[in-house]
């Protein structure tokens, strides 16, 4: 298969989280039909609701920085499947990940034929043995994996990462991993086994306890990231400084840069990068500097992104919608058009609840995804006494593009946020745009 026959078929194998099939038979199965590339290399694994991609890029940035030869995996991608897979920084080929991608189908469809699976392996599980085969074949020294749904049965939490992370935790997904905090953190401290090395970031009182049990079941002593503090007050750009206890990690630095991933929010996923970095140091060689300036350089697309007059943010849950409109109140003092597109197995009521009445005009959408929800369907979570004028309902991405950029003005902020594959799609048509004419 080429590139695009790799997406195609990928794509066919159904929804991303839809066909999604929880459980560590099968993607077992295949890594081991294609020889266990996960035990080549070091493993860090994070799981959370909120966090978990930012903590991932901050620790990739860290270890950039320190010259580690490093792999990263994360979930969703914004425009194309080859920013899930990244070695050294960079994504992974388009001519690699086809030739990964055509090896991991015919595995899979044999094992099928032989017996050894009921089903072909799912999108996430083949992408999954896709990346962890591409850092095998580099001969990275560490894999950063972002965990994709939960934990116990999320198919990167087949590699038995050596070390993990738990960063925020909050309701997501209830119809996959349970209707409470105790049952949502359950699933994702199941990552935390026998021998692992284990930070946790801060969590609600309910969350902590049943992570806690699980590190006092398995035998493991965690590490706390909590206790960074903004070591200056806000700026235009959200970018704080922030500061770490020396109590609480002594061999940090006890000031860390202005970071590069915006909206004081960070300051708890770069806390728990730095623990992590830290607990590498029985690996690597890993400097304060290479700290500073990891955590300083940091970048990841589409949260708290600005381009032109454009604000892409991911925020697809309560969680991050708080955060988001935390940032809005204190740093966007100009009008904002809100573009809003959201899955149908998000709080999509609670979310808008959030970020709605914010907005001088709302452009509503759906992306392409067979989990969207149509936007018409959305004006119901419209706040009373919003001006209905200003309420726009599109058929597409593109057309919410065009209108929110005819209704806006030059100093608006143009915000879109809901889900992540809206932001791919708007972030891909605004990159477009704004690339020079020739």
């Amino acid at each position: 298969m080429n590139f695009a026959e790799s997406e195609s078929y990928l794509l066919s194998l159904g929804n991303e989280v839809s066909a999604m099939k929880l459980g560590l038979e099968n993607i077992r199965t295949l890594l081991r039909a294609v020889g266990d590339p996960q035990n080549k290399y070091l493993k860090v694994q994070v799981a959370g609701t909120n966090g978990k991609g930012s903590v991932c890029v901050f620790l990739n940035s860290i270890c950039t920085q320190a010259g580690i030869k490093t792999g990263m995996y994360t979930s969703p991608h914004l425009v194309s499947m080859t920013e899930r897979v990244k070695i050294n920084g960079g994504d992974i080929g388009e001519h690699d990940f086809a030739r990964l991608a055509t090896r991991v189908r015919a595995t899979s469809e044999g094992l099928v034929a032989a017996g050894s699976l009921e089903n072909v392996p799912t999108y996430f599980e083949q992408v999954t043995a896709i990346g962890l085969l591409a850092f095998a074949e580099a001969k990275v020294e560490l894999a950063i994996l972002e965990t994709g749904l939960g934990g116990r049965l999320d198919a990167t939490t087949a590699a038995n990462a050596e070390i993990v992370a738990i960063t925020r935790i909050d309701l997501d997904h209830q119809q996959y991993l349970g209707e409470t905090i105790e049952e949502i953190a359950a699933e994702k401290a199941a990552i935390i086994h026998a021998g692992s090395r284990v930070v946790i970031g801060e969590q609600q009182d309910a969350a902590m306890k049943v992570i806690l049990k699980r590190c006092s079941d398995m035998g493991v002593e965690p590490r706390f990231a909590s206790g960074a503090t903004v070591a200056h007050g806000g700026n235009p750009t959200g970018r704080e400084g922030v500061s770490s206890p020396a109590r609480l990690t002594p061999s940090l630095p006890a000031r860390f840069p202005p970071l590069g991933l915006v909206g004081r929010h960070q300051i708890e996923n770069a806390s728990i990068a730095a623990s992590l970095a830290d607990t590498l140091r029985k690996h690597f060689s890993i400097t304060e500097d290479n700290i500073h300036q990891g955590l300083e350089v940091a970048c990841h697309p589409g949260r708290l992104e600005k381009i032109g007059q454009f604000l892409f943010d991911g925020a697809h849950n309560i969680g991050g919608a708080k955060a988001l409109r935390s940032y809005l109140d204190e740093f966007i003092y100009q009008p904002i058009t809100l573009v809003f597109g959201s899955m149908n197995d998000k709080d999509v009521d609670e979310i808008a609840s959030i970020l709605f009445s914010k907005a001088n005009k709302l452009i509503l959408t759906q992306p392409k995804n067979t989990r969207a929800v149509r936007a018409g369907h959305m004006k119901a979570f419209v706040p009373d006494g919003f001006d209905s004028a200003n309420v726009f309902a599109t058929t597409d991405v593109p057309e919410a593009v065009e209108k929110a950029q005819e209704v806006s003005s030059e100093s608006d902020v143009i915000l879109v946020t809901g889900s992540l594959y809206l932001v791919g799609e708007v972030r891909e048509i605004v990159s477009k745009d704004s690339l020079p004419k020739n």
